[in-house]
């Protein structure tokens, strides 16, 4: 049985002119931003999430929230559970991506009680696999870093010799939960072949298989994103482009700071390698324009589900989350699906504060640069007037985090002293 919020949620409307949306995965980074997206649209919120102590289970916008393990087989039956409740078929949306292929590998048990938006698990599989979309892109010659993969200490060797540094190591799998448990960064920056020998001694247990990629020259702000909803004839029936300004962890992390932008060859590779395997669903793919070689290079594609960022364009006046909704239901779509080029930002608060610091320390930002870079239009990715609890129980953990590590530490390093 799923165990509901501790607060009393309020049911779902049986005479709701909208389905509810489910969004699974509702305390990962993505769960938030889309439900607060879908609920402006007046659509009835049903949240699934594995962590009642995660601060965007504190949210306001959902109708319900229900707890049960995410990334557990055992999901499906808590989503079947769900299904037979409902009196309407409701939209599914993953929202992290063990939710993805959970839901992919059992949609013939979840399609009676739910709509997916998802290609064949085959196309899923392949995506989502760092090993096997990188070997596809090699292929069909889209434009990647020179990779190798790391399965053993030859490979290791290999991979060592020919690479030219600096260069990034990742896991195959970055949202495995060893490797999360170990370390907040997506991937490690190698500035020499010792270098990336040390890194995979000190994580070669987290993983069993790496990958080691040229390291492409360039800014955060050279990171370039397509964000897009195929229909089932893998027509992109909306798309938005932006680029980050700022990441957490910085050059390695996750976007803090972005903006809205123009880049035709971003949003043309991205529908070409979406459409080149009859993609269905929402869609996302990064870039990075390589500043040595003057060509952008994709750097990972994420399907099936939201983004973190995704929110930047639904404030510029694209409904990406709304179309793939409404497609679903197969009702009118949204008129806002054409990207118009404001400008508009997206930023996360407190992660920002964080990196920016880093780069003030390092010389490389001034004060009146971050007020300018963080001026104008925003989407917020955890702060709302609207909604505020989220983001101060955000602040709230992060700042018990930290004073919890100093603690620790100081425990260490304290002499040990006579009764």
């Amino acid at each position: 049985m799923i165990r509901a919020s501790n607060k009393k949620p309020k049911s779902v409307d049986p005479s709701s002119a909208l389905p509810p949306a489910v969004l699974v995965g509702f305390d990962s980074m993505q769960g938030l931003p889309a439900a607060r997206v879908l609920s402006r649209h007046g659509i009835p919120i049903i949240g699934i999430a594995a962590n009642p102590n995660n601060s965007q289970t504190k949210t306001n916008v959902c109708r319900e929230i229900r707890f049960a393990p995410t990334d557990k087989p055992s999901l499906i039956d808590h989503l079947i559970e769900l299904g037979e409740e409902l009196s309407v078929k409701p939209v599914l949306f993953p929202c992290a991506d063990t939710n993805v292929s959970l839901i992919s590998r059992h949609r013939s048990r979840l399609e009676p009680y739910f709509h997916i938006l998802l290609p064949d698990e085959a196309t899923v599989e392949m995506l989502m696999d760092k090993v096997s979309f990188y070997a596809y892109a090699e292929k069909n010659s889209l434009p990647v870093p020179k990779t190798f993969y790391i399965e053993s200490v030859k490979q290791l060797e290999t991979a060592a010799r020919k690479l030219t540094y600096p260069c990034i190591f990742k896991p195959r799998d970055s949202a495995a939960h060893l490797w999360e448990n170990k370390t907040i960064h997506k991937a490690f920056k190698a500035e020499d072949a010792a270098s990336l020998m040390r890194l995979y001694q000190d994580y070669r247990s987290y993983s069993d298989c790496f990958i080691a990629q040229q390291w492409i020259e360039g800014k955060d702000s050279d990171l370039y994103s397509f964000n897009g909803y195929f229909d089932k004839n893998s027509k992109p029936l909306a798309t938005f482009i932006a680029r980050k300004i700022r990441q957490w962890p910085p050059e390695t992390g996750v976007s803090c700071l972005g903006e809205e932008v123009r880049n035709d060859a971003v949003l043309n590779t991205a529908i070409e390698m979406f459409q080149s395997v009859n993609y269905h669903g929402l869609g996302y793919l990064e870039m990075k324009y390589d500043q040595s070689t003057q060509q952008l290079l994709i750097v990972e594609p994420n399907i099936g589900r939201p983004t973190g960022r995704g929110t930047i364009a639904e404030a510029g006046g694209v409904d990406i989350l709304f179309t793939a909704y409404c497609d679903a239901l197969g009702i009118a779509l949204p008129e806002n699906r054409t990207q118009s080029y404001g400008g508009v930002k997206w930023i996360h608060l407190r992660k920002d504060m964080q990196s920016s610091f880093v780069y003030w320390r390092r010389g490389e930002l001034r004060l009146l640069d971050w007020f300018k870079s963080i001026r104008g239009k925003k989407a917020y990715a955890v702060a709302s007037w609207r909604d505020p609890l989220p983001f101060v129980f955000d602040c709230w953990q992060a700042v018990s985090a930290i004073a919890s590590s100093k603690r620790r530490k100081k425990r260490r390093i304290e002499p040990a002293t006579d009764d």
